[in-house]
């Protein structure tokens, strides 16, 4: 397997950088299959990072791209699932890197069910999940005193906007806040309406750092 230092990808820190955005791609239920530059998974979370990067810098906020390891959330097969494993250690190398800096998790689908599962590390303030991977079930608990902010389509057919709602409402009884999104008639895989996915992506990540995301709200536009 490859190394955290090939699958963790750091774009240019502003100057004086006041948070700092990891984002994480989805996948799929189980999947020993090992990621690389050819999976459409990671490449669509790769594209929205080289579209946000350089607004976020402009907000004053640095970012980071994680490429998980294998495929599959393979629940069971491990002391945690795949990913949120990959997670805590990319989280780990964020705070060596960034010090005391605090973090926004901005994932989708899959990446977005990780981040709620590793919330709980120290640093973390919020999560931005995009379409997110939510099942009936999953823990709440790491989201205790941190914020979620999950942005769902009504068109999309891979996961649940129904669910993601529902996990917001039992997220609220634990976490600082929690806001749902509806994202109208957009589907999973954000390439219809990539403008206004970018947008939120940028607006809400900066609005959890309680940057000003003023210009950005403004810009998002309705679906395309």
């Amino acid at each position: 397997m490859s190394s955290l230092d090939d699958r963790l990808f750091l774009g240019r820190p502003p100057d004086q950088a006041r948070g700092v955005v990891l984002m994480m791609h989805g996948g799929a239920e189980s999947g020993p299959q090992e990621i690389d530059e050819r999976s459409l998974a990671y490449r669509r979370t790769r594209w929205m990072f080289e579209s946000v990067k350089g607004r976020l810098r402009d907000g004053g906020v640095a970012t980071a791209l994680l490429r998980f390891q294998v495929k599959g959330w393979n629940a069971g097969l491990a002391d945690a699932p795949s990913p949120v494993l990959d997670a805590r250690e990319a989280l780990a190398r964020l705070r060596e890197e960034y010090a005391e800096l605090p973090i926004v998790l901005l994932g989708h689908s899959m990446g977005a069910r990780t981040a709620a599962w590793v919330a709980d590390e120290p640093g973390v303030v919020g999560v931005v999940a995009l379409a997110p991977w939510l099942p009936p079930g999953d823990p709440v608990g790491a989201l205790a005193g941190r914020r979620l902010v999950a942005a769902h389509g009504s068109r999309d057919r891979i996961t649940s906007a129904r669910a993601t709602a529902a996990y917001v409402r039992r997220a609220a009884e634990v976490a600082a806040s929690a806001r749902f999104i509806d994202m109208g008639p957009l589907g999973h895989y954000m390439f219809t309406g990539v403008r206004r996915w970018n947008a939120t992506a940028v607006a809400e990540s900066l609005g959890l750092f309680g940057l000003d995301n003023r210009d950005t709200v403004a810009g998002i536009t309705s679906s395309e």
